[in-house]
């Protein structure tokens, strides 16, 4: 099968055997996989021959004969975060890994009002709002950390915001509104000089697939992934990474069978990430994120980074030249998502009319997070995100829609 060899694209990748591999391209041109990206063939026939087992056979007789294949699911999360197995737990998408890891912070801390969090201004809802609500029932303070000149997290400022009250840290790597990429290892490397016993918690839901993540370079003490964005996982599935300093010292609240053992004088727990999984999983959806993740590795994390920032660009550029459109990502170095607004055409409306010639986009609005939408006046935003399937052709149809809907 022929390259592509567009002068720019250096990813060395054979984007017609990637489409052969996703049976969607021939129905959409789908531009949204910030959201939920195709899945290549492999996940979605590796989940329905584990279905067919548990219809043949039972549940709890597949999973016994699946055990070894499910088991290296977290071998292979792990490589994909340069990191052991060991350390990885599953989970049923990013917010249920965050929520885990964030209630087992408050078990084993007594937060009031002298207790602080900090946030990241682009913090996406889910994460903001347990804060909230502590802060409403318990008056946790919770402080947005500024950003800097170029858009993103300011490192600094968040040096200057630390004391002894700060009980956690909350980042997200990519956020979904504004094509930055927050600087999560300068911000571990800050936490770490400063000595702070804050927890560090990275929601990286949207870079994890798409960039080249090592989670102990970053310096989290938890980081969030879901299994159905860039990863091309099904839905319904997340994993987490844990540190040795969340294994060491905390434990899941509540605790739960599968990760906790009830003893004749109490309980004891897993020394590893297992210990934060519940009992009740659908194996068929762990096999398939399996699948999406091998599927991931083979290619390259450097090679999927490359193809998206290419592709990102290119929208980037046709997008800047049809008037009336502005582009809204900020920071030096971008992510492969897009977010645009028109001055005077309403964002739903683009993405209806994109949406009804067989292009996939979002519409982003404020309740995703209200801090950066309104620090920037943003209203609503279309957002696009391409994959490593999508072609410079796909780009350039979803461009002129764009500015035949402008006009």
């Amino acid at each position: 099968m022929a390259l592509d060899t567009h002068q720019h694209d250096k990813s060395g990748l054979d984007v017609a055997a990637l489409r052969a591999d996703t049976r969607g391209c021939t129905n959409v041109v789908h531009l949204n996989n910030a959201g939920s990206a195709l899945p290549p063939s492999v996940v979605v026939d590796t989940m329905v021959e584990h279905l067919r087992l548990e219809e043949l056979i039972g549940g709890y007789e597949a999973h016994a004969r699946a055990g070894d294949r499910i088991n290296a699911v977290r071998d292979s999360i792990g490589a994909l975060l340069d990191t052991s197995g060991s350390n990885i737990a599953l989970s049923n998408s990013a917010t249920d890994s965050w929520d885990r890891a964030f209630v087992a912070i408050k078990f084993a801390n007594d937060y009031g009002p002298g207790t602080r969090i900090l946030a990241s201004s682009s913090e996406y809802a889910s994460n903001v709002l347990p804060v909230m609500q502590l802060s409403r029932h318990l008056g946790v303070q919770l402080e947005f950390i500024p950003d800097d000149a170029t858009g993103v997290t300011d490192v600094a400022a968040l040096e200057s915001m630390l004391d002894d009250n700060v009980a956690a840290v909350l980042i997200n790597h990519c956020p979904s509104q504004n094509g930055l990429i927050n600087p999560v290892a300068a911000i571990g490397h800050a936490l770490a000089r400063a000595q702070s016993n804050a927890w560090y918690l990275v929601d990286a839901c949207q870079s994890v697939g798409q960039l080249p993540v090592d989670a102990v370079a970053v310096g989290a003490d938890f980081l969030s992934v879901t299994g159905r964005k860039f990863v091309r996982g099904p839905r319904g599935t997340g994993f987490m990474y844990c540190s040795p300093r969340a294994l060491s010292e905390l434990e899941p609240f509540p605790a739960d069978l599968f990760g906790t053992t009830w003893t004749p004088d109490g309980y004891t727990m897993r020394s590893d990430a297992q210990r934060f999984e519940a009992w009740e999983k659908s194996y068929a959806a762990i096999l398939g994120l399996g699948a999406a993740v091998d599927y991931s590795l083979t290619l390259g994390l450097d090679a999927i980074k490359q193809r998206i920032n290419y592709l990102a660009k290119e929208m980037r550029c046709m997008l800047d030249e049809i008037p009336g459109i502005k582009v809204l990502d900020r920071g030096i170095e971008k992510s492969g998502i897009i977010t645009l607004r028109h001055e005077r055409v309403d964002s739903a409306v683009i993405v209806a009319g994109l949406k009804e010639l067989g292009i996939n986009v979002s519409l982003g609005t404020p309740e995703y997070s209200q801090v950066d939408y309104l620090a920037h006046g943003v209203t609503s935003m279309v957002r696009v995100s391409p994959h490593i399937y999508n072609t410079l052709e796909e780009l350039e149809r979803c461009a002129e829609v764009v500015r035949g809907l402008s006009s």
